[in-house]
């Protein structure tokens, strides 16, 4: 099993993070955390990085409803989606699969609920 899904797309970096925080907006999605990859590894390691962030997309009502099954779930949220310069004009989003990451909890009724997270981000992922 694979642990995230991808969408190869022939754009620019810019447009394909508007259309990425669109289309997961779409599906419930809010963008809480946002981490540039890029610039942290410029500030800190003096290291040329490709254009590379990760988001922290979250659905709040399936949050709550994770978060009621299992409450040490925060430790997997939110779920990232990376968004990455891969060149020649061509932009990589991919997402982690909530169902693959939640296979180290214990829990029938949560994997029942990634399965409704992992629809979402996939449709997502599959409309950009």
């Amino acid at each position: 099993m694979s642990y995230y899904f991808s969408k190869v797309l022939n754009a620019g970096f810019d447009e394909v993070m508007q259309r990425t925080t669109d289309s997961l907006k779409r599906e419930g999605f809010g963008i809480i955390t946002e981490i540039d990859v890029r610039d942290t590894f410029k500030k800190k390691l003096n290291v040329d990085f490709r254009r590379y962030r990760i988001l922290g997309a979250c659905n709040p009502s399936l949050a709550h409803e994770a978060l009621q099954l299992e409450n040490k779930v925060g430790t997997m949220l939110p779920c990232n989606v990376v968004v990455q310069d891969i060149g020649d004009g061509r932009t990589e989003v991919a997402a982690i699969d909530p169902v693959a990451s939640m296979q180290a909890i214990d829990n029938p009724r949560l994997k029942i609920a990634a399965e409704s997270v992992r629809t979402k981000l996939k449709t997502a992922i599959e409309t950009l």
